[in-house]
């Protein structure tokens, strides 16, 4: 029986140029990689994130695909994109769902892990 997986890995990176600390706006940077880790080929087709600000604000976002795009991944193929968010402080987190089908139209989630968005997160 065929066995559909994405698995997700996440990199952010503080974005300074479009954060200002007096009005209480903090942009942050990440890039998803999406890999099918499955054995058949699927596509992405919507996404959820769930984003908390330090203060325990939640803003929901739903849309499909990710930045104007549909992937449809074989077996150990990858898709990488980059977007933004902006936080009403200079610290969060987010996580979220994509919404895959294969190409058998049987639906599945693919899960993203809850990752930091934070000023610190930027020092090495």
């Amino acid at each position: 029986m065929a066995h559909p997986e994405f698995t997700c890995s996440v990199v952010v990176r503080h974005l300074p140029e479009q954060s200002n600390a007096a009005t209480g706006h903090y942009a942050f940077a990440y890039t998803i990689t999406v890999r099918n880790s499955g054995d058949v080929a699927a596509q992405l087709i919507a996404r959820h994130w769930v984003i908390t600000d330090g203060q325990g604000r939640v803003e929901q976002v739903r849309g499909l695909g990710v930045v104007g795009q549909q992937p449809l991944l074989q077996p150990g193929d990858s898709h990488e994109y980059t977007s933004w968010t902006r936080l009403a402080t200079p610290q969060g987190s987010m996580r979220g769902t994509f919404f895959c089908m294969t190409e058998d139209a049987t639906p599945f989630d693919a899960p993203v892990p809850e990752f930091g968005l934070s000023l610190a997160s930027t020092l090495h």
